[in-house]
C-alpha cells in the first residue's frame, strides 16, 4: 500500500483514475516496481510526497539548516533536495518535456549530418530547420519563421541547443501548441502535458518554496547546493536550478547545480551550463559528484526498457569526472566569479584537482575551489585539505612527542619520575 502511494505521487490525476494513457516516454513514467526510491541507495536521503503541509515542514527544516550554516561560517554551504519540496509528478512531466525537446534538436541535427558532435558545438542551419519543420506539419512557414528571428538568434543563421531550449522560455504561449514527432510511433504529439488545477497549484507551491530558500540563503550569505537526484527527475531539477541561478547568481555564485559524472551526458550538461552563464552574464556555480543512484538506475533501465544512462565502467566515470572538472577549472582561471565544489571521495581526483589548480594558478585563498566529503567517509582525504598551518603544527607536535617518547624509553624514565 505504501509503495502504491509513493508511485501515485508520481502519477497524474488522469493516470491514477485510469481515464488516460500516459504519453510520457518510458523513463519518465511511474513504475510500481520502483515506487520505493530508497532501494539500492545507501548514500543519499530520499523524500516521498505526503502532503503540501509535509513539504512546508521540509522547507522549514532547510531554512534552519541555512541559518545554522550562516551562523557557523562566513563561507558556508547548505544542500536541498527538490523532491522534498513538492509532488515529484511535476518533475517527471517537466523532465519528459525537456528531454523530448532536446532529443528533437538532436534528431534534426542528425538529419543535417551533424550527429556525434558535443552538444555545445552542435549548430543547426535555420533555413534547413525551417524546411524540416514545415514538412513535418508541425507549423506553417509563417509560424516557423516567426519563431526564429534575428531578435532571438542574432544574424548567424544557425541555431544551437541553448537557442533551441530558449524557445520554451521565450515563446510560452506558442510552446503550448508545439508538437514533436514520437520517435517510436512516428506520430506528432503535444510537447507539453496538461495539469489539473490542483496539480498547477502544487507546482506553484514547489516553485515558491524554492524561492523562499534561495532568498534566505542570499540573506544569510550561504551557498545553496541543489542536490542531483534520479535521472527521471534530473532534467527538471537542473532547469529549475538554472532559473534560480539566473536570478540569484548576479554578483557571486550563490546557487550551485549538481552534476553527476557517472551519467553519459554529464560533459554535455556541464559545458552547456558554463556557456549559458557566459552568454547571460550570471555566475556559474557547480558541485561535481560521481553519483549515488547507479544500482537503482541500471536496474530500472533494464526492467522498464530504456537505455542505461550510466557510464559502462567505474574507470569511464573517472575519465568523465576529470574531463568535466578540467573544463570547469579552465573556466575558473578566466572567470573569477565562477566556483566549483569537488565532492569526491577519490584520492586520485583530489590529487588531480590540486595539480590542476597549481598549473592554472588557482589559489585556495581565492575561494573558487572547494572540496567536500561526507563526514566519516574517507576522512584521510579531508584532513590534508584543512588549514595547512594547523596541520603542520599538529605534525610538528607529534614529531616532538615521538622524540620525547623515544628518549624516555632509552633512559628508562618513562615509568619512573622523580618526586
Amino acid at each position: 500500500m505504501a509503495g502504491a502511494a509513493k508511485r501515485g505521487s508520481c502519477s497524474s490525476a488522469l493516470e491514477r483514475d485510469g481515464h488516460g494513457v500516459s504519453k510520457r516516454e518510458k523513463q519518465f513514467q511511474a513504475h510500481r516496481a520502483f515506487g520505493d526510491r530508497r532501494d539500492g541507495v545507501t548514500s543519499a536521503r530520499t523524500y516521498f510526497y505526503a502532503s503540501e503541509a509535509k513539504c512546508d515542514s521540509h522547507m522549514e527544516t532547510f531554512l534552519h539548516c541555512i541559518e545554522a550554516s550562516g551562523g557557523a561560517s562566513e563561507d558556508g554551504f547548505s544542500a536541498i533536495k527538490l523532491t522534498a519540496l513538492g509532488r515529484p509528478q511535476f518533475l517527471l512531466q517537466f523532465s519528459d518535456v525537456l528531454t523530448k525537446w532536446r532529443r528533437f534538436f538532436h534528431h534534426v541535427a542528425a538529419e543535417q549530418g551533424k550527429a556525434g558532435l558535443a552538444a555545445v558545438d552542435t549548430k543547426l542551419e535555420v533555413a534547413a530547420l525551417q524546411e524540416s519543420v514545415v514538412k513535418m506539419g508541425i507549423a506553417s512557414r509563417a509560424e516557423i519563421e516567426d519563431w526564429f528571428t534575428a531578435e532571438t538568434l542574432g544574424v548567424s543563421g544557425t541555431l544551437d541547443l541553448l537557442d533551441w531550449c530558449s524557445l520554451i522560455d521565450s515563446r510560452t504561449e506558442l510552446s503550448r501548441h508545439l508538437v514533436v514527432p514520437n520517435m517510436q510511433t512516428g506520430r506528432l504529439e503535444p510537447l507539453l502535458s496538461r495539469f489539473t488545477e490542483e496539480e498547477e497549484r502544487q507546482m506553484t507551491r514547489m516553485l515558491q518554496r524554492m524561492d523562499v530558500l534561495a532568498k534566505k540563503a542570499s540573506q544569510a550569505g550561504v551557498r545553496l547546493m541543489v542536490d542531483a537526484e534520479q535521472t527521471y527527475f534530473q532534467p527538471a531539477i537542473s532547469r529549475l536550478t538554472l532559473e534560480m541561478q539566473r536570478r540569484f547568481n548576479v554578483e557571486r555564485p550563490l546557487i550551485f547545480n549538481t552534476f553527476q559524472c557517472y551519467l553519459r551526458d554529464a560533459y554535455d550538461n556541464v559545458t552547456l551550463d558554463v556557456e549559458l552563464a557566459r552568454r547571460e552574464g550570471w555566475c556559474f556555480g557547480a558541485k561535481l559528484v560521481r553519483g549515488a543512484y547507479m544500482t537503482q538506475e541500471r536496474a530500472r533501465a533494464l526492467e522498464v526498457g530504456y537505455e542505461d544512462p550510466i557510464n559502462p565502467t567505474y574507470e569511464a566515470t573517472g575519465i568523465v569526472y576529470h574531463r568535466c572538472l578540467d573544463y570547469v577549472l579552465e573556466e575558473l582561471k578566466h572567470n573569477a566569479r565562477a566556483a566549483v565544489m569537488v565532492a569526491s571521495h577519490n584520492e586520485d581526483t583530489v590529487r588531480f584537482t590540486l595539480r590542476r589548480m597549481e598549473e592554472l594558478g588557482l589559489h585556495p585563498a581565492d575561494r573558487q575551489v572547494y572540496f567536500g566529503q561526507l563526514l566519516g567517509m574517507c576522512d584521510q582525504i579531508s584532513f590534508p585539505l584543512e588549514n595547512s598551518g594547523v596541520m603542520k603544527g599538529a605534525q610538528r607536535e607529534r614529531q616532538l612527542l615521538w622524540q620525547e617518547l623515544k628518549r624516555r624509553l632509552c633512559t628508562g624514565s618513562l615509568f619512573h619520575q622523580p618526586a
